[in-house]
């Protein structure tokens, strides 16, 4: 039944809405109501695992509000003026509780379903729930609606600011809904104790309980769903039990990417950890990535996206490169909103576009130039007239991760070159008059899609955007050796210029970051030394130089800047932007780091005004449950 269709509708919505939405209310107002009991249900294995892809397919339904509220409010994206009202008010920092996009409607049923199907294995498969049983799938079932219910918190509160607790004995969207909206105490009058020894028919008893409300705030939810992730799930010889592989059935190797598995695992917690600022316990799952030794060294960058391929990262799914994606087909009318979101041409609605930092990200990033340096005085440092390099991200940037368009037609890349060599002889006229009438579209959910494909897979978690949380962490991970304080800086430096910090002997060549879409000249790398010097971003001559002597704190925020731009040119528009300067601004304790990035993309009459208003770490979130 499950062999040829991932995350079925014609399976799951169904199934699904048997198991949580039993009836209609106004807060999450549910599309079905179908008085199905649980009784009717799990007789076999494949119903299981059908209602396992129901919360796939619940996930399904964030992916473009995942990706509007991590990168609209973030420095790399923008609205057009054929906008709609919802899209301006996310924008403008002022959304409405009626707001599609601030709705928590959809992660509330995620998490709702995730407790109805956690609290059913615990009821019918209560071997889960012991460490020394043997491993079956069911254990693997409950692994992955663990990950998927400590996902959901974890997001919630990265867009709210707070979430409230969805206890696990309410397991439908109306109970949710009447615990929301009830006072500090709410009485949930169905709530059913299982016996031990799982036999529900004549061991289970109904106690009426009370719940107190409550909300969780980013620290709590990590302390919580990390504990359960790493203490619920059976770990057997330092693995997780995360994961059903279905291979074996359907041949098709992607399944084990398109669910949560291993690797997944590893990578959320490891994204919590960071986010907390557990540099150990982050390094720790993040390493478990980055060193694998399956598949033949499967996360580590080499010529499988290098180049010209970097491209294919957005154009299937690979275990080489993808760690945990969200798959869509149009065949199985399983489609997003994204090129109706982000393309101009018909039938779309080119409602958001990149910023004009999100483009120079890509276009003032030099390659193949040389400097002539003077040791002893650095200001007479400069460009070697010889070797002046060129400008543009040309794997990651144009026909990539953005394009010009105008009148329905893509602009040609060597129509490209021409404007690029045009500023870098200060001929601005030129430049402009050769982009008259051309505007800027996200295209990293366009490439080889016709127009009516609505389907593009969303990426939660990639090898790159792994390799670069890891560079976060050496940049900041110290530790005293004999009296004497110690960094891993070099580390960070080396994951993101060419993967020298791997293992040489590995049968695949690393290359790093940058050095797998051609930046591999002498300073084509992230440079971070005593002195740094600073380059006009259209024509490269060198215009300055920062002194950072003895300062390694300040070389660390140098780097950590580094590091940011380097994730924008690598992850822009995959939906983690607003967060990623979240995080920098809370170690940081200076909210002007983010309140700078962001206001800079507004008009001039606006920016000081949302400058100001960023200020305040309140208006980072969606306050709809104030």
């Amino acid at each position: 039944m499950l062999k040829n269709l991932k995350y079925s509708v014609i399976i799951i919505s169904t199934l699904i809405s048997m198991v949580i939405l039993p009836s209609c209310n106004d807060f999450l107002n549910p599309e079905q109501d179908l008085n199905i009991t649980q009784d009717q249900l799990f007789d076999d294995w494949y119903e299981y695992r059908a209602v396992a892809m129901g919360l796939y397919g619940l996930q399904q339904d964030l992916a473009e509000q995942l990706v509007v509220l991590g990168e609209l409010r973030a420095d790399l994206l923008k609205v057009t003026p054929n906008a709609d009202a919802d899209l301006i008010e996310i924008y403008n920092f002022q959304a409405s509780k009626t707001n599609k996009y601030a709705d928590p409607t959809n992660l509330f049923k995620l998490i709702s379903a995730s407790n109805s199907f956690i609290r059913t294995l615990k009821e019918k498969h209560p071997e889960v729930l012991d460490k020394k049983a043997a491993i079956s799938n069911y254990d693997k079932l409950y692994g992955e609606a663990l990950c998927m219910r400590a996902w959901a918190y974890f997001n919630a509160v990265r867009i709210y600011g707070k979430v409230p607790v969805i206890h696990e004995s309410l397991t439908s969207v109306g109970e949710i809904d009447e615990y929301l909206n009830s006072s500090s105490t709410y009485v949930d009058k169905i709530n059913i104790v299982f016996g031990k020894d799982g036999f529900h028919n004549d061991t289970t008893y109904n106690k009426p309980i009370t719940l107190q409300k409550q909300f969780y705030d980013l620290d709590m939810v990590i302390r919580v769903f990390t504990k359960q992730l790493e203490e619920e799930i059976k770990i057997i010889d330092g693995v997780p039990t995360v994961g059903v592989n279905h291979y074996i059935d359907n041949n098709d190797k992607s399944w084990e990417i398109t669910v949560w598995n291993t690797f997944a695992w590893h990578a959320l917690l490891g994204q919590m950890y960071l986010t907390q600022g557990d540099f150990t316990k982050s390094a720790n799952h993040l390493n478990a990535i980055a060193f694998t030794t399956s598949d033949n060294y499967r996360y580590q960058l080499d010529q499988s996206f290098a180049l010209t391929a970097w491209r294919n990262i957005f154009t299937g799914i690979d275990s080489r490169e993808h760690i945990y994606t969200l798959w869509f087909n149009k065949a199985n009318q399983q489609q997003n909103d994204f090129q109706r979101l982000f393309e101009p041409f018909e039938p779309h609605d080119f409602m958001l576009k990149p910023t004009k930092v999100a483009i120079d990200l890509w276009e003032t990033n030099w390659r193949g130039y040389n400097l002539i340096i003077n040791q002893t005085k650095p200001s007479l440092t400069v460009l070697d007239k010889n070797r002046r390099g060129f400008p543009a991200d040309y794997y990651r940037g144009f026909g990539s991760s953005y394009v010009y368009a105008k009148d329905g037609e893509v602009l040609s890349g060597s129509y490209l070159n021409g404007m690029l060599a045009s500023k870098m002889e200060n001929d601005y006229r030129t430049a402009t008059s050769l982009m008259a009438g051309y505007d800027t579209v996200v295209f990293k959910y366009s490439i080889n899609k016709d127009r009516y494909d609505q389907d593009a897979n969303f990426i939660v978690y990639r090898a790159g955007g792994i390799q670069l949380y890891l560079a976060e962490v050496y940049t900041w991970w110290a530790f005293m050796r004999n009296g004497i304080l110690s960094t891993f800086t070099t580390n960070a430096v080396d994951i993101v210029n060419d993967g020298s910090n791997y293992d040489p002997i590995n049968t695949r060549r690393q290359l790093g970051i940058r050095g797998r879409v051609g930046y591999t000249g002498t300073y084509d790398g992230l440079q971070v030394g005593n002195i740094n010097y600073k380059h006009n971003p259209y024509t490269n001559e060198v215009i300055g130089y920062t002194d950072l002597t003895g300062n390694l704190l300040a070389k660390q925020l140098y780097l950590e800047e580094l590091i940011m731009d380097e994730r924008g040119r690598e992850l822009a528009f995959e939906g983690e932007r607003f967060y990623d300067l979240i995080r920098v601004a809370k170690r940081r304790n200076d909210p002007s780091f983010l309140a700078k990035k962001v206001s800079a993309k507004f008009p001039a009459g606006q920016k000081q005004a949302i400058y100001n208003k960023l200020l305040v770490e309140k208006n980072w979130y969606i306050n709809v449950f104030d």
